[in-house]
């Protein structure tokens, strides 16, 4: 498994850095950091940012992603709000996480709580040409649901 170095810098003195679940985790979680280490509630249906206290630098030609955690999700019905947070390489503000809760209760998040998973991953920038043609494939133009259940 290869790893890397990815720069990191609490923002806060009592901020927790990410950590890895188990050896073969592609995520790493992201902790909850309030200033007051009051909980932080969520009623029904409402989004709330949650601070980690770190800021990161992921190198060029990677980018961080910010998914759910599957229990939290599953279980509390806690998830980002934008399904899947973005962190360019060149950002280097604050990591927050803003949780929705699609829940039916209200749900409360705990100080240096696990809120999410922050994934460190190359991508491919696109070089866009303007075509007045695309090449032919057996799906063609089917959408939404067009390659069954």
């Amino acid at each position: 498994m290869k790893t890397m170095t990815v720069r990191i810098k609490k923002l806060a003195e009592g901020a927790k850095l990410p950590t890895y679940g188990s050896e073969y985790a592609a995520g790493a979680d992201l902790y909850a950091y309030t200033e007051t280490q009051a909980p932080i509630r969520i009623g029904p249906g409402e989004t709330a940012v949650v601070h980690t206290g770190l800021a990161i630098e992921i190198p060029e030609g990677f980018g961080g992603f910010i998914y759910a955690r599957s229990g939290l999700a599953t279980k509390r019905g806690l998830a980002p709000a934008n399904k899947v947070g973005v962190i360019d390489s060149d950002y280097r503000g604050e990591i927050r996480v803003a949780l929705h809760n699609h829940s039916k209760y209200e749900q409360s998040i705990e100080p240096f709580e696990r809120i999410a998973q922050l994934v460190i991953a190359p991508y491919y920038k696109a070089a866009f040409e303007e075509s007045e043609e695309l090449s032919d494939t057996v799906r063609g133009e089917g959408g939404f649901g067009s390659t069954g259940k």
